[in-house]
C-alpha cells in the first residue's frame, strides 16, 4: 500500500498574480504582467489578471477551501509590487498588512504558511531600469526579501526564494511568451544569472532575519529523453537538459554553469565575478521540485540556436496543454535529483494537470482524468518515500482555476472550478480525492475511491 509518513507536508500552491486581482488597489504598483497583458495578442483572448480570482477580497472564503481539503500547508507568493510599488524605496504598508492577516488566519486554522517571495510579478519600475538582466535587481530582491522576512518571519518558517527561474529568464527574456516579452538569448542568460544571484542574496537575508528558517527554491525540472537511440538525438536531449535544468541546478548546488552549455552559448554567457557562485550556492534546507511532464527530444539541424525539437511518442497520453502524462518520469526526476545533487530534502512544490473540465452540474465538477493523474503521480511520490528519498512534502498545482499566464483563463488546473463571472468556487471530484489522500496518508487508486454522493 502506497503511504506517507505522518509528518508529511500536504498542501496546495498558488501565485499572487494568478489569483489576487486588485491590481490597482491599496497602493499596489504595476508589475511586468500588468504591462504585458496590454500587449495585443500576448494573452489568450486578451485576458488580464486585473481581477483574476479576486482572492485579495475573497481570501477568507479561499481559506475555508483549504480547511475543507484538510491540508496542513499552503504555498502562496507575495506580490513584490504590492509591498514595494517601485521595486525599492517606499514601503506600502497596506500590502504587508494583507499578508500579515493571511498568515495569522492560516496559523489559526492550523495550516502552515509556505511563502514564495517571487512568482514572476516583477515591479514594472525595475523592468524599466533593466529588469532581471540588470545586476542591481538582485540587490533589490534581497532588500525586498529582508523586508518581508522582518515582517512575517516571527510566524513564517518555510520560505521559497524564487519560483522557476528557468521560466522567468527563458520564457520572459528569450522566447518572449511571458512578461516582459523580450527576445534575446544574451538578456535571458543575464536574467538567469541575476535571478540566481538574487536567490543567494535572499537566502542570506532570510537566515539573518528568521531563526530556524527552512529555505528552498522551486525549480521546474523537465526530464528529457532522446526521441531515438541516434547519437544526435542523445546529444539533443542532453542539450535540452542543459538549457532547462542543469544551467540552474548546477550553480545552486555549488558548481559552475555546465561546461557543455557554456561552449554552446559561447559569447552570450555573461562575465561575472567567481564570487557570485559562492553566493548562489548558499546552503538550502530543501529543493522545491516543480514537475509536470517529460519531453522527448530530437536533433533538428534547421533550428538555428539550440538545434532541437520536441516530439510526442505515438500513443502518448496528453493533458489539455499537450503535456505528456508519464508518472514514471516523476520518479526519475526525484531519484536523479537526489543522486546528482543530494539536497538536504526534497519537496514537490508543484504538480498537477490541466484538463477540459465540463461545466458544473449539481454543484460539482466531474474530472476523472485529473483524479487519475493525481493518483498516478502520488503513487510515484510514495515510491520515492519508500525508496528512502528525503521527500518531505507535496503541493498540488493548484487550489482553484486561475489566470494561467499567456494562456489567460483558457486552461484549468484547479481542484476547485472557478466560475469567473460570479467568482464561485465549485468543488471538482479531484478535490474530494485529494482530501481523502490527505486524510488517510495513503494513495487511493481511482478504482477503489468513489466521490462522495450529493
Amino acid at each position: 500500500m502506497a503511504s506517507f509518513p505522518s509528518h508529511f507536508a500536504w498542501g496546495v500552491a498558488t501565485a499572487s498574480y494568478q489569483i489576487e486581482g486588485a491590481v490597482n488597489e491599496d497602493g499596489r504598483g504595476e508589475s511586468i504582467w500588468d504591462r504585458f497583458c496590454r500587449v495585443p495578442g500576448a494573452i489568450a483572448n486578451g485576458a488580464t489578471g486585473d481581477i483574476a480570482c479576486d482572492h485579495y477580497h475573497r481570501w477568507r472564503d479561499d481559506l475555508r477551501l483549504l480547511s475543507e481539503l484538510g491540508v496542513n500547508a499552503y504555498r502562496f507568493s507575495v506580490a513584490w509590487p504590492r509591498i514595494l510599488p517601485e521595486g525599492t524605496g517606499t514601503v506600502n504598508s497596506a500590502g504587508l498588512d494583507f499578508y500579515d492577516r493571511l498568515v495569522d488566519a492560516l496559523l489559526e486554522a492550523d495550516i502552515t504558511p509556505w511563502v514564495t517571495l517571487y512568482h514572476w510579478d516583477l515591479p514594472q519600475a525595475l523592468e524599466d531600469r533593466g529588469g532581471w538582466p540588470n545586476r542591481a535587481t538582485a540587490e533589490a530582491f534581497a532588500a525586498y526579501a529582508d523586508l518581508v522576512a522582518r515582517r512575517l518571519g516571527d510566524r513564517v518558517r518555510h520560505w521559497i526564494t524564487l519560483n522557476e527561474p528557468s521560466c522567468s529568464s527563458l520564457l520572459g527574456y528569450f522566447w518572449g511568451i511571458h512578461a516582459p516579452g523580450r527576445r534575446s538569448l544574451r538578456d535571458a542568460l543575464r536574467a538567469a544569472h541575476t535571478l540566481l544571484l538574487g536567490h543567494g542574496l535572499a537566502v542570506a537575508a532570510l537566515r539573518a532575519s528568521v531563526s530556524a528558517a527552512q529555505i528552498g527554491i522551486a525549480q521546474l525540472v523537465i526530464p528529457a529523453y532522446p526521441a531515438s537511440d541516434r547519437s544526435a538525438d542523445l546529444a539533443a536531449a542532453h542539450r535540452f537538459d542543459g538549457v532547462h535544468n542543469r544551467w540552474f541546478l548546477d550553480p545552486i548546488f555549488g558548481r559552475d554553469y555546465p561546461g557543455d552549455m557554456r561552449a554552446w552559448y559561447r559569447h552570450d554567457v555573461p562575465l561575472v565575478p567567481p564570487s557570485d557562485f559562492d553566493r548562489i550556492a548558499a546552503p538550502l534546507d530543501f529543493l522545491g521540485v516543480n514537475h509536470y511532464f517529460p519531453v522527448y527530444v530530437a536533433d533538428d539541424p534547421t533550428e538555428p540556436l539550440l538545434r532541437l525539437r520536441q516530439v510526442v511518442p505515438p500513443g502518448a497520453e496528453l493533458t489539455a496543454l499537450g503535456w505528456i502524462v508519464q508518472p514514471a518520469a516523476f520518479f526519475d526526476v526525484l531519484l536523479r535529483l537526489q543522486r546528482e545533487y543530494a539536497p538536504a530534502a526534497l519537496v514537490v512544490t508543484e504538480n498537477g494537470a490541466a484538463y477540459a473540465d465540463p461545466p458544473p452540474q449539481a454543484g460539482r465538477v466531474s474530472d476523472p482524468a485529473r483524479v487519475r493523474y493525481l493518483a498516478q503521480y502520488l503513487a510515484e511520490a510514495a515510491r520515492a518515500v519508500a525508496t528512502g528519498l528525503p521527500l518531505r512534502g507535496y503541493f498540488v498545482w493548484t487550489l482553484m482555476d486561475n489566470f494561467e499566464w499567456n494562456l489567460g483563463y483558457s486552461k484549468r488546473f484547479g481542484l476547485y472550478y472557478t466560475d469567473y463571472p460570479t467568482q464561485a468556487r465549485i468543488p471538482k471530484d479531484s478535490s474530494f480525492y485529494y482530501q481523502a489522500v490527505v486524510r488517510t496518508g495513503r494513495v487511493l487508486s481511482p478504482e477503489e475511491w468513489q466521490p462522495p454522493r450529493g
